[in-house]
């Protein structure tokens, strides 16, 4: 039942949280992901080991590159994604948004906003998700593929179209379906009203023709032949009310083929790991759905407010 609790803390706490009592004394978890834990063909345990060693000695530099992440939120995704793509060595540490652990003096210390994802690196601390993607492509342009965020101005300019578009936009919209579906149940216990589905689904619909009609067009991806960063803004963002249960892109071949187009350029593995935590939240919810009335009750009052913020209460 605990691990239940963490991790429905974990899917809303991206969304909002009123700043919790004080967290003393975290210890942000450096996390080293499944496909970093394997060992290449041939490799033995010994030399992974010494290779491991060999690994933490380059981290230990001031200038190494630590992002402070969750991947439950959609930012940190995309950040995790483009990172692994350009095969950049960096620290991951753990922030535990279900624990408040974001809201600690130590991670306040790092973040004043209070918010992941964070890139550290050194004495340079940056935030913000659009700004850490930009910041990489730019300072990687020498070995990452320039298709990412073009040199070309207009090509970059249609990037920063989008991404200017999608905050307000796709992102409001699929987090006031993902929290509707998933969380209006347990704090009301009852269905959600149709009026309020039928309202918070045509928004969505209303984002998604947009890219699609605006944005994607006839192109494979969103700026043209190749993949960007617009493409793995918009597809991190698509993945959180998916993460319900609700399809939706159903009836869209074009955005289904489009989101299958990106997948395989982020590389189909990476992209389930990094979505693991939210195509599982419906399970998870169902399970919590189930659980004693004593364990919900003590989440209901952070979900009333998650929700009363998105005024979907």
């Amino acid at each position: 039942m605990q691990e239940v609790r963490r991790l429905c803390f974990s899917l809303f706490a991206v969304c909002l949280f009123d700043q919790p009592e004080e967290v003393k004394g975290h210890t942000f978890t450096t996390v080293r992901t499944p496909t970093e834990r394997r060992r290449s063909p041939g490799q033995t345990e010994d030399s992974s080991r010494k290779d491991e060693a060999s690994l933490r000695r380059l981290c230990s530099v001031s200038d190494s590159m630590e992002l402070y992440l969750d991947l439950i939120s959609p930012p940190c995704r995309s950040v995790f994604l483009f990172a692994k793509v350009l095969q950049i060595p960096f620290d991951f540490k753990l922030v535990q948004l279900m624990t408040g652990q974001q809201y600690s003096e130590e991670f306040g210390q790092i973040n004043l906003i209070k918010k992941v994802p964070v890139m550290k690196e050194g004495s340079f601390i940056l935030t913000e998700s659009v700004a850490i993607l930009k910041f990489l492509a730019q300072k990687h342009a020498s070995s990452a593929a320039d298709h990412w965020y073009p040199a070309d101005l207009r090509q970059q300019a249609r990037v920063n179209e989008y991404l200017s578009w999608q905050h307000l936009n796709l992102r409001v919209h699929g987090s006031r379906v993902f929290l509707l579906w998933a969380f209006y149940p347990l704090v009301m216990g009852s269905e959600v009203p149709k009026k309020k589905t039928d309202a918070a689904v045509e928004d969505l619909k209303q984002s998604l023709n947009l890219l699609e009609e605006k944005f994607l067009q006839d192109k494979p991806f969103i700026i043209g032949d190749q993949v960007s960063l617009a493409d793995l803004v918009a597809i991190v963002e698509i993945m959180q009310p998916a993460g319900t249960g609700l399809d939706v892109l159903e009836g869209r071949p074009r955005l289904i083929a489009w989101r299958e187009r990106v997948e395989q350029e982020v590389g189909k593995q990476l992209f389930a790991e990094a979505h693991a935590s939210i195509v599982n939240a419906s399970s998870v919810l169902q399970e919590m759905q189930s659980s004693s009335s004593s364990h919900l009750q003590a989440l209901v009052p952070r979900f009333q407010k998650v929700l009363h913020h998105f005024s979907l209460i």
